[in-house]
C-alpha cells in the first residue's frame, strides 16, 4: 500500500488574523461572564502578543497579576508595556510590586534602574542599588531562611554588576572601579567584572592598564564571547 503526504497549504496572513481575532472574542466572552478566568486571560493575552496589539495586553495583564502576585514574568511584563504606551509611573509602580516579593529580581531592578535614570533620578537609582545590595543579606528565603545559595550569589553579582555599569554611565569612574573590584574578589573566575573594569579604564584614557584587563577577561570568558571582547580592547 503506497501512502501520499498531502502538503496543506498555511493559511494566509489575513486568514490567520481573522482566526486569532475569532479566538480572541471567544475568550472576552468567557470573561464577560468569569472575570477572573485565567486559562481566558492567559489565551487573551497570548493571542494580542501574537497580533502585536501589545498595548491591548495591558487589561488582561493587570488582571494576572492581581490574581497571581508571586508570577513576576506577568509583573515585569505588565510594567514594559505600560512604559511603551507612555505610563512611567504605572511602570514603576509595576516593577516595585516585583521587587517587594522578589527584591534580587534582576529583570525588574534593570527596568527600574533604566527608567530612573531615564528621568534623570540617577542619584535615586544608585541608591536603590546600594540598599539593595545592602539588605541582602538579611533577606530570607522561603526555604532555607538565609541567602547562602548559588542562586542568591548570582543575583547580587547581577545586582553589582547593575550597579557598576549605572557609575559608570554618570561618569564616577572611581566609583564604578571600587564596585568591579569587589565583584573581583569575590570571584576572580568571572570576566565580566574584568571586562567592566577594563571599559572604565579605556574611557579614562588608561589604555595600558586597560589593555592587560581585556586580555584577563578574554582569558576567563566563554568562547562565544572572546571575539567581542578582543574587538572592544581596540
Amino acid at each position: 500500500m503506497n501512502f501520499y503526504t498531502v502538503a496543506t497549504a498555511s493559511p494566509d496572513p489575513v486568514t490567520q488574523q481573522t482566526n486569532l481575532e475569532e479566538q480572541a472574542r471567544g475568550y472576552e466572552l468567557i470573561l464577560q461572564q468569569e472575570p477572573n478566568n485565567q486559562t481566558a486571560l492567559a489565551g487573551l493575552l497570548n493571542i494580542r502578543l501574537r497580533q502585536g496589539r501589545f498595548e491591548a495586553t495591558i487589561t488582561p495583564l493587570e488582571k494576572l497579576v492581581e490574581l497571581n502576585p508571586n508570577r513576576v514574568e506577568y509583573g515585569i511584563l505588565l510594567a514594559q508595556m505600560r512604559q511603551q504606551f507612555g505610563n512611567v509611573e504605572g511602570s514603576v509602580q509595576a516593577y516595585r510590586d516585583v521587587l517587594a516579593i522578589r527584591p534580587l529580581e534582576i529583570r525588574a531592578l534593570s527596568g527600574l534602574i533604566y527608567l530612573m535614570v531615564q528621568q534623570n533620578r540617577s542619584g535615586e537609582a544608585i541608591s536603590l542599588l546600594q540598599d539593595t545590595l545592602q539588605n541582602a543579606g538579611t533577606l530570607d528565603t522561603q526555604n532555607t531562611g538565609t541567602l547562602n545559595t548559588c542562586q542568591s550569589r548570582t543575583d547580587i553579582i547581577a545586582v553589582q554588576m547593575l550597579l557598576g555599569s549605572i557609575h559608570a554611565k554618570q561618569g564616577q569612574f572611581n566609583e564604578a572601579i571600587a564596585v568591579y573590584n569587589q565583584v573581583i574578589e569575590s570571584d576572580r573566575q568571572d570576566f565580566r567584572p574584568v571586562l567592566g573594569k577594563a571599559l572604565v579604564l579605556q574611557q579614562q584614557e588608561r589604555i595600558k592598564e586597560a589593555k592587560a584587563l581585556f586580555a584577563v577577561a578574554a582569558s576567563l570568558a566563554p568562547e562565544q564571547f572572546r571575539d567581542q571582547i578582543n574587538q572592544l580592547s581596540r
